[in-house]
């Protein structure tokens, strides 16, 4: 039985020859959402955000989408000092004003849109893009008067605007005057069509509520890129309403270009050459 004795036995430890256990840096290694593999993060910064395994196209930011779409040091951007306010002081699960402050805070913006004239190819054209990290890029007084304002630029400037959407829609926590953007936004761009300008609309995931009723589907192209969801409701809201089972694949990107609202689904790789051909062609 004393060979069962815990006395007669010593615990075991493994020489490290000093070397410290290697920590991996947060963030180094990411899981992709939809196929759910591991994706080294620098393979996929060089690879413009697209998961490599199930070619998922995920976010990107303002800044990158700008870099990604322009000349080198092109970009002039315009506005970038507009704030929002809160004129009807309101409070939800948290007050208006604090939301903003994180918002500001979390990703250095002032507001959910970035707008300036840029080139891409040499070719001038006005451009605003949305950022979804501030407040899901829902459209408030601030980003429908930057729109406004950068229509009228290129109107000035003579040269055709590309939006590029992601959003949740209007900002609710400003009422009436967020709804009042969309005729505000819609406004400026027949203005642009008068002067015999054009708009070309990038729809990314997602494009939701009072952007996709208003400024993201009148453009005279309408892009977007794989799998994006768009729509005015979410497909659970509209399945729980209308009480029917929706078709496979409603509300994609792709659903959408074959039932005629979408021109063109560009991957994300091809976009930047893609634009630049049809700036070619509209400046033409």
């Amino acid at each position: 039985m004393s060979l069962f004795s815990s006395g007669k036995y010593t615990t075991l430890k493994l020489e490290t020859n000093g070397h410290k256990k290697r920590e991996i840096p947060q963030g180094l290694w990411l899981k992709c959402k939809k196929c759910c593999m591991t994706v080294y993060k620098k393979q996929l910064d060089e690879n413009l955000n697209v998961c490599p395994h199930c070619s998922f196209h995920c976010p990107l930011n303002a800044e990158d989408r700008i870099t990604m779409l322009t000349d080198d040091g092109s970009f002039t951007e315009m506005d970038s000092a507009l704030i929002s306010v809160d004129p009807l002081n309101f409070t939800d699960s948290q007050p208006y004003k604090e939301r903003l402050e994180a918002s500001k805070k979390k990703t250095g913006l002032n507001e959910a849109i970035r707008c300036g004239i840029a080139t891409l190819d040499g070719r001038k054209y006005g451009l605003g893009v949305m950022d979804f990290r501030f407040m899901g890029a829902s459209m408030g007084s601030v980003v429908g008067e930057k729109i406004a304002r950068l229509v009228e630029a290129a109107i000035k400037q003579k040269c055709p605007v590309v939006i590029v959407s992601a959003s949740g829609g209007a900002r609710m926590q400003e009422g009436i005057l967020s709804l009042m953007q969309m005729p505000k936004t819609c406004g400026a761009l027949q203005r642009l069509s008068v002067a015999g300008l054009a708009f070309i609309s990038i729809l990314t995931n997602p494009t939701y509520g009072g952007v996709t009723a208003s400024f993201a589907t009148v453009g005279d192209l309408i892009l977007a890129e794989p799998g994006a969801m768009i729509g005015f409701a979410g497909p659970r809201v509209i399945q729980e309403t209308t009480n029917t089972k929706l078709p496979e694949g409603f509300q994609t990107a792709e659903f959408l270009l074959e039932k005629g609202l979408i021109d063109r689904v560009i991957d994300r790789k091809n976009l930047r050459h893609e634009l630049s051909l049809c700036l070619e062609y509209f400046s033409g």
